[in-house]
């Protein structure tokens, strides 16, 4: 993943993290002279450059002296020695050491490791917003918005065929499942058919049977796009509620197409399902996935002629019409929010459940969270005056609220704790008493480091908030064709084993293999067996962005 990013496959990375056109070196990054000393270890931008700076500059790949060559064990290859390694330990330490599971040495998964490493690339490049990252025009270039892209959902009510079009949240990968149903013997692997005329019935017998065997261990098939025909074909939903029909359940179709297409696409294949051990293992298909990719039929259209859309909910009249016809909000009762919260589930969301079912039906409570957990605003805190236990509250727009008992309550069930810890955790959990206890148990190794990191978060909130509506309103777009040029292979039979390479391609057209310190040229990559691929939109491809070399 690293070196797919940073490698120089991807120009505005580099850079940006990387040498560049700015000619940075190992030695002078602008990044390394904008922090502490005492900070360095734990900068992600500082460990990210220096990272950057080394696979770009070329410092640290020249051949090994003939002497250690010489010096070296013959049954020991000294490329493959650890003490000639430049392993990225800081770098490791300051993306992985606030993630439970890409702190430890175990074996993770590629694109979650992404997604991590985006997340906290975004992070502290918005806490450096206007101090050690330029902004254009008042807006900051994140590196996830590189690969970030929108999709559009048409659902189609059953009952009367009105239509409305939903926009999802932006997105940096585009994860496909492979129709094992669509799947067909690879046709370069077919057995020839034998001749007969000189066989006696047993040989042809035996022949068959060899055949058959031979055909049953043939390699499956599947196109790349009849994956994303499957991603972009129409899927029934059932019990769909209606708000143009009172909120009465009907089936709808709903249907995905790009809202926009990035600069760079990230697709992931879902190569592992459930095994019957419950051991996820992976799928023995080849995709076959072409060099150039073209998504025009995918990205959404609008609104076609001769459709009848749905209105959309005015959420602010409605709660204003609400509030000036109703003298008070439904009591909700404490007990039923304590109930729901000890399920797992954040504090406002529960009061928000409660509220919509008549304030302490815990089960239509339930049933109400299943079917708007995944609701934006569904963690927020309530906008207008909620009836607590027949006591009017105004709940605050500030997150950071806790409730002080159950700050006390985990202080003396816990015991190891302190109250400015345990309140921490409650902000960063939305308030849920079991998730805090988790957090604090995940962070022990450096609870005062995660704290501090957090209150330092907390100061660019309303930054980081603006800066995510921006993004979704000015995501990079331009003409769905794509050509691909990096891929990210798995070695292993499931997600707990095996190892990871990524192939880039260069500029000459040839493929590179990365398979840790090995780099060799790739005569025949292996294009079908990847897990996720690297597309470049045609019409960037020379063409950099150049903000992102702006400091």
């Amino acid at each position: 993943v690293v070196q797919t990013l940073f490698g120089g496959t991807i120009p505005e990375l580099s850079q940006r993290y990387g040498i560049g056109a700015n000619k940075n070196t190992v030695h002078s990054h602008p990044f390394f002279n904008t922090v502490a000393p005492k900070n360095v270890i734990d900068d992600v931008l500082c460990q990210t450059a220096k990272l950057g700076c080394a696979l770009t500059s070329g410092d640290f790949c020249g051949p090994l002296p003939d002497s250690i060559l010489v010096a070296d064990d013959s049954k020991s290859s000294s490329t493959t020695d650890p003490k000639y390694r430049l392993a990225p330990r800081f770098f490791k330490n300051a993306i992985a050491k606030s993630h439970v599971d890409f702190c430890t040495g175990q074996q993770q998964d590629a694109a979650q490791y992404l997604q991590h490493l985006l997340e906290m690339l975004d992070r502290a490049e918005l806490s450096s917003r206007g101090k050690r990252l330029a902004t254009t025009n008042d807006e900051l270039q994140l590196s996830s918005r590189l690969f970030a892209f929108q999709t559009t959902s048409r659902i189609t009510c059953s009952a009367d065929n009105k239509v409305k079009y939903t926009d999802g949240a932006p997105e940096i990968m585009l994860s496909l499942r492979i129709p094992m149903e669509l799947a067909s013997p690879s046709p370069a692997s077919e057995v020839p058919a034998e001749s007969t005329s000189t066989s006696t019935p047993d040989q042809k017998r035996q022949k068959s049977d060899d055949n058959a065997t031979e055909k049953d261990k043939l390699p499956l098939v599947v196109p790349l796009q009849s994956c994303l025909e499957a991603w972009g074909a129409a899927s029934s939903i059932d019990d769909y509620r209606w708000s143009h029909l009172s909120n009465v359940s009907h089936k709808a179709t709903s249907q995905n197409r790009f809202a926009n297409f990035p600069r760079y696409l990230f697709v992931q294949l879902q190569r592992y399902e459930m095994g019957p051990d419950w051991v996820p293992r992976k799928i023995e298909v080849d995709v076959d996935v072409p060099e150039t990719l073209d998504l025009e039929e995918l990205k959404n259209k609008g609104a076609q002629e001769g459709e009848v859309l749905i209105p959309e909910e005015n959420t602010c009249t409605s709660e204003n019409n609400s509030a000036s016809q109703q003298p008070s909000a439904p009591a909700i009762d404490e007990g039923a929010v304590a109930t729901l919260m000890d399920m797992g589930f954040g504090m406002y969301g529960c009061m928000r459940a409660l509220r919509a079912v008549g304030g302490n039906n815990v089960e239509s409570a339930m049933n109400w969270i299943f079917e708007h957990n995944t609701d934006k605003d569904f963690n927020d805190p309530l906008p207008e005056a909620t009836n607590i236990g027949g006591n009017i509250t105004s709940q605050q727009s500030d997150k950071n609220s806790v409730d002080e008992g159950t700050v006390m309550s985990l202080v003396e069930s816990l015991g190891c704790f302190t109250v400015d810890q345990v309140r921490a955790a409650l902000k960063e959990t939305n308030g849920s008493a079991d998730r805090a206890g988790d957090w604090l148990f995940n962070h022990m190794d450096n609870l005062d480091d995660a704290i501090a990191a957090l209150s330092c978060n907390e100061t660019s909130t309303h930054d980081e908030s603006s800066d995510n509506n921006r993004i979704s309103q000015t995501l990079d777009d331009g003409k769905g064709q794509y050509t691909l040029v990096g891929m990210i292979s798995h070695i292993g039979k499931n997600t707990g084993s095996g190892h990871y390479v990524c192939h880039l391609k260069k500029k000459d057209g040839k493929w590179v293999i990365f398979n840790d310190e090995k780099v060799a040229v790739s005569e025949h990559p292996p294009i079908p067996h990847a897990y996720m691929y690297l597309f470049q939109r045609n019409d960037t491809i020379g063409s950099p962005d150049a903000r992102y070399g702006e400091f």
